[in-house]
């Protein structure tokens, strides 16, 4: 948790008086338990009005509009938190405000509502026709023929990503009589049945959804994700939804399948640039638009501001502060301590989560040597951050990991054992899916700093960064140099490689470490290799 310190909150015996300027505009009521405090004086000025006054801030509120960057931070030596009244902070330097030992925090769940809301008011207006019925009759027009338009009852909705909006979505789906079929993949069995939709892979998802609305972050994996080829799967005659990230539809391949009549309609309220400067797929009759506004409404605008107004006033009081972006304070003595664990946890979450490509019921953490004297729950929870980052559509850290983790039907738990290990100091970590399960455990050694040293029951010892490819395949003559080979022939050079066998002529494991990141068409090569069972990329930054 991250609490201010007795420092913070008082000076020579007297409570203080923390200044926070509020530098995009934001709710009035919003703002209230800001304003109606005795402890803070509220600066509501833009930074450049505020400059004289930098140096004395305690807290900066923004929206989208402020940019924080390291050399504005700089000009506030004082300031101690930063509040998004929203959940992009693309227009905070993360990095700076951390080595200046500053929390960033948002507002996740202010906005659900609103974009759920217009999400399914942009599926109503398509598929009646509702904006082009409106021009037309406001112009003269009493077209009524042709704009007949498309019931929701009984036709399929495809979600694709089913976070916070799209659980929101199939709600309101449900009253519609929509079945709601859904492609998230790491969605598990309880909480499909909870929400009373059908898990699904993505291509079966394309192939009977009527409509299909996106909810899902932009990342290299989701960028395109609706693009030529996915886009063909579908019905013909398919409504398509993006109140999400833009790219996540390819908006080229969108213009095609809209020309051809394979695409009915569009409904877009994000763009790959914005302001939208694609107007050949604004000057269609069947797409409309709005100017990503699925945010914006006075209700989502009063309940962010109040979010992050009652967020900095926790943190002055020193109560626990959870919407936070960044790393949570800790004394430098504490950390110093636990930061070699705490980064190994982090890199075996994000191993773990990038090799167990499927849904998640449990995680169990086991600690063993000279780490269970450290405060363990920190590195759990950085453990339980590293497996969820890439699998759920909002910010998560170390503070609001259980609580995402619980949202998604995921329990954990650690334990300590009794040095059984032959290391000096282990972190392992079980992952207990619907189907299978999947082992790691690393340890950490001062000369030569992180190390893995076991995946599932194969021996291995690698260091936990970079790019690195995960091969399971049977322990044959010739499988290592075919890699090297097929490898070399793309010049991808090989940094490292280790392989662990269970037995001779049996499954074996091969971790390779790479100079850079390996291509889809590359990986599948290095399945269709003779004695390869399966090939995994890893990311680690």
């Amino acid at each position: 948790m991250v609490k201010a310190t007795k420092e913070k909150t008082m000076v020579e015996g007297n409570e203080k008086v923390f200044k926070v300027l509020v530098s995009d505009a934001m709710s009035k009521e919003g703002l209230l338990p800001l304003l109606e405090s005795e402890h803070v004086s509220c600066i509501q000025k833009n930074v450049e009005e505020a400059k004289q006054e930098l140096d004395q801030v305690d807290a900066l509120l923004i929206r989208s509009a402020t940019k924080v960057t390291a050399e504005l931070l700089e000009k506030m030596p004082n300031v101690k938190i930063i509040a998004r009244a929203g959940v992009g902070v693309d227009n905070v330097d993360i990095e700076a405000a951390t080595k200046n030992g500053i929390i960033v925090i948002n507002a996740p769940d202010g906005n659900t509502i609103s974009t759920a809301e217009h999400s399914f008011a942009m599926m109503a207006s398509l598929v009646r026709k509702i904006p082009q019925a409106n021009t037309s009759t406001k112009n003269g027009e009493w077209a009524r023929k042709k704009f007949q338009g498309t019931e929701l009852f009984g036709k399929n909705l495809g979600i694709v990503g089913f976070g916070r909006i799209g659980s929101e979505i199939a709600k309101r789906a449900k009253a519609f009589q929509m079945p709601v079929f859904v492609f998230d993949p790491f969605l598990n069995k309880e909480r499909a049945e909870k929400f009373g939709v059908i898990n699904c892979t993505l291509d079966e998802v394309l192939e009977q959804a009527d409509i299909i609305t996106v909810h899902t972050p932009l990342t290299k994996e989701t960028k395109g994700l609706l693009d030529h080829k996915n886009i063909e799967k579908t019905k013909k005659g398919v409504f398509l939804i993006n109140c999400a990230r833009g790219g996540i539809i390819d908006e080229d391949a969108l213009v095609h399948f809209l020309k051809t009549g394979h695409v009915a309609g569009a409904a877009l309220d994000v763009f790959e640039e914005e302001p939208a400067t694609n107007k050949q797929l604004l000057n269609f009759d069947q797409v409309i638009a709005t100017p990503h506004i699925a945010a914006s409404t006075k209700e989502a605008q009063l309940n962010v501001a109040a979010q992050v107004s009652k967020e900095v006033l926790n943190y002055f009081e020193g109560k626990p502060v959870v919407n936070s972006i960044n790393l949570p304070t800790l004394s430098k003595e504490v950390f110093e301590r636990i930061q070699p664990y705490y980064e190994l946890a982090k890199s075996m979450g994000s191993i773990l989560s990038q090799c167990m490509k499927t849904p998640i019921n449990e995680i169990e953490v086991f600690y063993d040597g000279e780490v269970t004297n450290l405060e363990t729950s920190i590195t759990t929870r950085s453990l339980i951050a590293g497996f969820l980052r890439p699998r759920v559509d909002r910010q998560v850290n170390d503070v609001n990991a259980a609580v995402i983790a619980k949202e998604r039907g995921i329990s954990f738990g650690e334990k300590h054992l009794n040095n059984s290990s032959g290391y000096s100091n282990v972190i392992s970590a079980t992952v207990y899916g619907e189907e299978t399960t999947f082992n790691i455990k690393g340890t950490y050694v001062k000369e030569y700093g992180p190390r893995i040293v076991r995946i599932n029951d194969f021996k291995v010892d690698f260091s936990p960064y970079g790019h690195l490819v995960y091969i399971e395949h049977y322990d044959k003559p010739g499988v290592i140099g075919n890699v090297g080979q097929l490898l070399g022939k793309h010049s991808i050079n090989i940094g490292s490689m280790q392989v662990g066998r269970k037995e001779e002529g049996g499954k074996a494991l091969m971790m390779l470490s790479i100079d850079k990141q390996i291509c889809e068409s590359v990986l599948k090569e290095l399945v269709d290799t003779e004695e390869i069972i399966y090939v995994n990329k890893i990311e680690l930054i």
